[in-house]
């Protein structure tokens, strides 16, 4: 009987920490650029709940994903670099005419493997409810749907914004917008899971191509004129949907009263879809926005294709307005979201990420890691014999950042604290510096076993950027 005093005392203990654990909400956009959004600098697109947001939280302007989606999508879910999981890009290595390039790609792999513990296993065995509503793209079949991998709800839809399908199929109200279909799972999820913790997954297929918008929204911007490379109205329509779905789950979570212990996290998986005509890539009017000041865009591994916009708002943790610049990257996501939940991660799975936490609560402090990393062995096309990108890997540690090219090896090293817009190769200039970030980078890739390119014999005929399935076209060739 001397138990049943230690038992009830554990069971409150346990009900108190229960009671404790924050939900968790983490929003992502598809393709939103580094300056996308008002409160990350724009003056053309409208998005006055994201800025909001950021006005109430705390705005890393440091943060990478992949430099396309699909890989960003599997190091959130795994807490893994492409390396382990061995997704780097989108899709298999023949998208693009690599043939004619001195180097065969690593081969890519499209299914998130089945014995990674994912990220809402343990948020579930946590106590939390767990529901994702929207883009996956890390495979439906053979146990890969999310709705079988911890998700308590799925629903997995992309590739339109306008008569789009759902996997499963379920009712589709006439004419619906995917952004606000989407919305519309979301906050009914909230309202059904309010007493207990959620987490909650809403990766937007918005504003991915096509580019396709609500028509009230595309006549407002079309009405209001462009600045700089920010100038097409239904891309900014677009964006305003997401904006939209933003505002209604901040909505919500007021009416509910949930909001001082809701952890609202906002990002994008990759860089926009501008930049190109910069670079020499595409000619004029192929770029769909600008990512200026940052180099290049979507596809390529210069920080306009991987330096994206990261807000979040944890009450009573984050300070309202205020910004932190240390590095961080995709796979820090997996342990900061286990941390706060208070959850377990998975025993022996390993994970390359550090936990965000006491950046959220100081964003003055430090992490116990001096660098972040990327591997992509393989080629983006943009278009008729012109690459987003060729296989490179890169080291960012504190403010500088190293690029080596693997067909030639060659190093470019930038300085992004003077040079954000990586102009300045400092690679000779700061040759000791150059190769004490390439012994890092290489110690990475030999400890993580990172995949390599291998030697090619090129075509003799040039490159045709050849593209397959629905990567067609000038403004499409940077879709993925």
């Amino acid at each position: 009987m001397k138990l049943l005093p230690t038992l009830l005392a554990l069971a409150l203990t346990a009900s108190l920490s229960l009671a404790a654990q924050p939900n968790i909400i983490f929003i992502m956009a598809d393709d939103l650029g580094y300056t996308d959004t008002g409160t990350f600098g724009s003056t053309y697109y409208e998005t006055p709940n994201i800025d909001k947001l950021a006005t109430q939280g705390l705005k890393l302007t440091s943060h990478h994903h992949a430099q396309n989606c699909q890989p960003t999508r599997a190091a959130l879910m795994s807490g893994q670099y492409g390396p382990r999981t061995g997704i780097y890009t989108v899709g298999g290595i023949d998208r693009f005419d690599w043939q004619t390039r001195p180097l065969r790609p690593a081969d890519n792999v499209t299914s998130l493997p089945l014995n990674i513990t994912i990220l809402p296993q343990p948020l579930k065995a946590a106590g939390y409810a767990t529901a994702m509503f929207g883009k996956w793209h890390l495979g439906e079949s053979g146990g890969h749907h999310p709705g079988d991998r911890g998700f308590d709800e799925a629903l997995v839809s992309d590739g339109k914004h306008i008569h789009f399908q759902t996997n499963p199929k379920t009712d589709i109200p006439k004419d619906a917008y995917l952004a606000d279909f989407l919305t519309d799972k979301a906050v009914d999820f909230i309202q059904r899971r309010k007493d207990t913790p959620f987490f909650l997954y809403l990766p937007h297929f918005g504003v991915h191509s096509p580019y396709q918008a609500k028509k009230e929204l595309i006549e407002k911007f079309k009405a209001k004129p462009g600045v700089g490379g920010h100038n097409d109205p239904v891309y900014a329509a677009m964006i305003a949907s997401v904006d939209e779905s933003v505002g209604r789950i901040m909505a919500k979570l007021d009416e509910l009263q949930l909001s001082q212990n809701t952890v609202l996290i906002f990002t994008s998986d990759n860089g926009g879809v501008g930049g190109y005509e910069r670079e020499g890539l595409m000619k004029k009017g192929g770029d769909v926005t600008d990512n200026t000041p940052l180099r290049s865009g979507k596809g390529s591994l210069y920080e306009g294709g991987t330096r994206v916009p990261f807000i979040v708002r944890w009450p009573g943790i984050t300070q309202p307005a205020t910004t932190c610049n240390i590095p961080t990257i995709h796979v820090d996501l997996y342990p900061t979201l286990v941390e706060i939940a208070a959850a377990q991660p998975p025993p022996g799975q390993p994970q390359d990420g550090e936990s965000l936490v006491p950046l959220f609560k100081n964003p003055a402090t430090t992490l116990k890691r001096d660098a972040i990393f990327q591997n992509f062995p393989g080629y983006l096309g943009a278009g008729a014999n012109t690459w987003r990108t060729t296989p490179v890997a890169t080291v960012i540690s504190g403010d500088w950042k190293l690029m080596e090219f693997m067909e030639d090896k060659h190093l470019e090293l930038y300085n992004l604290k003077d040079d954000i817009g990586e102009t300045t190769n400092l690679a000779t200039a700061q040759s000791e510096k150059a190769q004490a970030l390439l012994t890092k980078l290489h110690t990475w890739q030999t400890e993580i076993k990172a995949p390599m390119p291998t030697p090619n014999t090129p075509k003799t005929s040039p490159a045709k950027g050849k593209e397959k399935g629905k990567n067609k076209g000038k403004k499409k060739a940077a879709s993925e």
